[in-house]
């Protein structure tokens, strides 16, 4: 199958863009035919999370047999979550959740990172490629530490981790810096996300003048820019669609909503490729935290990254360049690269880009999107815990709150929302918005919110703070390249 740039006509196969991660240009890759894969909700109606997962990867990527991608979906998922289904959808109250925080580091990232090293090593053979693909990965905290547990210590590979310095949860910072790995590297940059984000991107338009073979090494990414990252991500969602019907929520071939917390655009994505591939979704509602430039711009056509950075109670959405919209204006502009690649040029150049009218009504026939405030965040962990006995995470509330206002707009069928993290991980917010006083020490704020709701503590994070750091790197924002370059040519 080929795999198209969003600013190009260039082309790769699959295999080709799950080790590249991003294409040449600048661009990210997407399936040529997206239109002409189908994968029908029924045939999986039945099927485990991994019998899924299996169907729709072996579409996405067909260089692999049937056979090769069930088993290397076997050797991603089994015995790696909390739960037998990876990722279960429980009702609360009138709506559901979908939980996607069940895997080893607590994140939604699990699903896909656990599957994305498989990938990579599997491309790697069937290329003949020999050189170590060393991953650069940006991440705005959870990303990072589900990158690294599915890279350390695979072999034919090295990750390097670029987080913002104080811009991530004292949880996130320590599963981070933490880890473990002969092949593991964890570097905080003086800068938000956008800033490592932007680094690690011109580190890979950088290096592509660069021979890096000559050191044995080429370069891949672990951020949902790699197609590899991203496609499974697709799977949950025809899964909770299957849970719903086989709970009798639902009837097959009914049409449900979506709520995804969005920071970088890629797990909403997914959803759209789900509904591409022919899940049935009647609306993909973006919710925002604070930094609502995704609410500004599917609500009026105009993206501006030139607005005041925000840290936020729910940091893994604070981001204000959403690298996964590119794929989304590719697919709504019908493949017109030439217009992408202007829109990105303009939002490097000038801070701002403004869609046609056309183009605008695509999006709003599918997205509908809100935004949360920090207050309004706390209150809707505090109102879902003391109604319905649901403790959730600060990502997860921007979803909840964001879901009653779209509910509101007399939106048609059932709602699911996407639960992106374990409460655990931001607990010092989830604690005080239930009405309790939290320790200074994190850890012992852990503690604090089990005593308090009896939820369990993730065995990922529950022995952490005993863990010795491992990584203590800090670099200034425009320096990545250089460091980059310093562990390749070691």
């Amino acid at each position: 199958m080929l795999y198209q740039s969003t600013r190009s006509r260039h082309t790769v196969n699959s295999l080709q863009a799950i080790l590249e991660g991003i294409a040449p240009d600048g661009g990210l890759y997407l399936p040529v035919d997206l239109d002409s894969l189908n994968v029908d909700v029924a045939r999986v109606a039945d099927k485990s999370f991994e019998e899924t997962a299996a169907v729709i990867l072996r579409t996405l990527f067909d260089e692999f047999t049937e056979e090769e991608m069930a088993d290397m979906v076997r050797r991603a998922y089994r015995g790696k979550f909390e739960t037998e289904d990876c990722t279960p959808t429980v009702k609360v109250g009138g709506d559901y959740v979908l939980e996607l925080f069940r895997g080893p580091t607590s994140a939604f990232k699990d699903v896909a990172l656990s599957m994305l090293p498989v990938l990579i090593t599997e491309a790697k053979k069937k290329l003949g490629i020999t050189e170590k693909i060393l991953i650069l990965t940006a991440t705005s905290g959870d990303t990072g530490k589900a990158a690294l547990e599915g890279f350390h210590d695979v072999e034919g590979t090295g990750i390097i981790v670029f987080y913002p310095n104080g811009g991530v949860s004292a949880v996130q910072k320590a599963q981070m810096v933490t880890q473990e790995g002969n092949n593991v590297t964890v570097c905080a940059i003086e800068g938000n996300f956008d800033d490592a984000q932007t680094g690690v991107k011109n580190t890979f338009a950088a290096c592509a003048k660069k021979d890096l073979t000559q050191y044995g090494v080429r370069l891949s990414s672990a951020n949902s820019i790699n197609i590899g990252r991203l496609a499974p991500q697709i799977v949950y969602y025809y899964k909770s669609y299957c849970d719903l019907v086989a709970a009798g929520e639902i009837k097959m071939g009914d049409k449900i909503n979506f709520v995804v917390p969005t920071g970088n655009f890629g797990d909403i994505l997914a959803g759209y490729f789900a509904k591409c591939l022919g899940l049935p979704v009647n609306k993909l509602v973006c919710a925002s935290n604070q930094n609502d430039v995704l609410t500004e711009f599917l609500n009026t056509g105009r993206y501006d990254r030139r607005r005041e950075f925000y840290r936020t109670n729910s940091p893994s959405m604070d981001i204000l360049v959403s690298s996964n919209l590119e794929r989304m204006l590719y697919l709504a502009a019908k493949g017109d690269c030439d217009k992408i690649a202007g829109y990105m040029k303009a939002l490097n150049e000038e801070g701002e880009y403004t869609v046609d009218a056309d183009l605008l009504a695509s999006l709003q026939d599918t997205f509908f999107a809100g935004c949360c405030s920090e207050e309004k965040t706390l209150q809707t962990i505090r109102d879902t815990y003391v109604t319905y006995g649901y403790l959730c995470d600060t990502h997860t509330a921007v979803a909840v709150a964001v879901a009653k206002d779209f509910k509101a707009t007399e939106a048609e069928g059932k709602t699911v929302i996407l639960s992106t993290a374990s409460p655990y991980k931001f607990p010092v917010s989830v604690l005080s918005a239930i009405g309790k006083e939290p320790d200074a020490d994190e850890f012992r704020v852990m503690e604090q919110l089990n005593e308090a709701t009896q939820v369990p503590v993730p065995e990922g994070l529950a022995g952490l703070k005993e863990k010795k750091v491992l990584h203590t790197d800090v670099i200034p924002k425009d320096a990545i390249l250089d460091y980059v370059l310093k562990k390749v040519e070691a």
